[in-house]
């Protein structure tokens, strides 16, 4: 499957994308520390390629994307730019977007930045709240020093430890494949990161979908949240599934999101 690569006008910074099946545009988009490969590996790719021409964009300091290793190559403007940059390489004026944790907070800042550029908006386990301390949350309390000093196989076992489920294969393995060095620098600018306003939301006109599994703690409350304020938007809570294993659940995500995207 070919790699293909667009750059952002503002620091030239190359981001990787593939592009797989043919229809409308819809663009997936991945969380922390994984790549657009969990897409495949999760059985999405199989389940919309015949109807919608796949968008699967490594971000910024991930995957086959370059990585800088400045925390300030990670602020969300440049994060936005990113994908405009991968549609704009493609010829397409729209996408829909599906965006999953990290993925769903771009969208959200894609949408209130630029709607126009979206059909649709489909985001699960996001949060527009200010994510200072979030990844002590998501993660386990000091994380981020423990990637750095002590690299990715300590902070998988010390995560791993926090679970009330052992981290899957696939997930593990796209953990290890990051640039250490990297994933810091994204971590550490992603803690800086103040968040959408509400505001910016509530006038937000973009068909927005929310999904989030029922046992995400971290997340439950900021895609409810979420709901409140996005106008007309639709929320879907999917039971037994927690922050990592919620996007893994292909099948139960794809009974809420294919219908959403056929109406749109």
């Amino acid at each position: 499957m070919v790699m293909h690569q667009a750059i952002n006008p503002v620091d030239g910074v190359g981001v990787a994308y593939r592009v797989i099946g043919d229809g409308p545009p819809l663009v997936l988009a991945h969380g922390t520390a994984l790549s657009s490969a969990i897409w495949r590996a999760f059985g999405y790719v199989d389940a919309l390629r015949d109807e919608y021409q796949l968008i699967l964009p490594d971000m910024r300091g991930h995957g086959r994307s370059d990585t800088p290793p400045q925390p300030e190559s990670y602020a969300m403007d440049l994060v936005v730019g990113d994908m405009i940059a991968v549609v704009d390489a493609l010829g397409h004026e729209q996408a829909h977007y599906l965006g999953y944790s990290f993925g769903g907070r771009v969208g959200l800042s894609l949408a209130v930045a630029a709607p126009e550029r979206l059909r649709t908006l489909t985001v699960g386990a996001g949060s527009s709240r200010p994510q200072a301390g979030s990844f002590d949350k998501l993660f386990f309390p000091g994380c981020i020093d423990v990637l750095d000093h002590d690299g990715m196989t300590a902070f998988l076992d010390r995560w791993n430890a926090h679970r009330a489920w052992p981290l899957d294969p696939a997930t593990r393995a796209a953990f290890d494949a990051n640039d250490t060095r990297a994933l810091v620098a994204y971590l550490r600018r992603t803690q800086l990161e103040p968040g959408v306003p509400d505001a910016a939301l509530e006038a937000l006109d973009v068909p927005t979908l929310l999904f989030v599994g029922s046992e995400d703690r971290p997340r439950l409350s900021d895609t409810r949240r979420l709901a409140t304020l996005i106008p007309g938007s639709r929320l879907a809570v999917i039971p037994g599934f927690d922050h990592a294993t919620t996007v893994a659940a292909s099948e139960e995500v794809l009974e809420i999101v294919k219908p959403f995207l056929e109406e749109h």
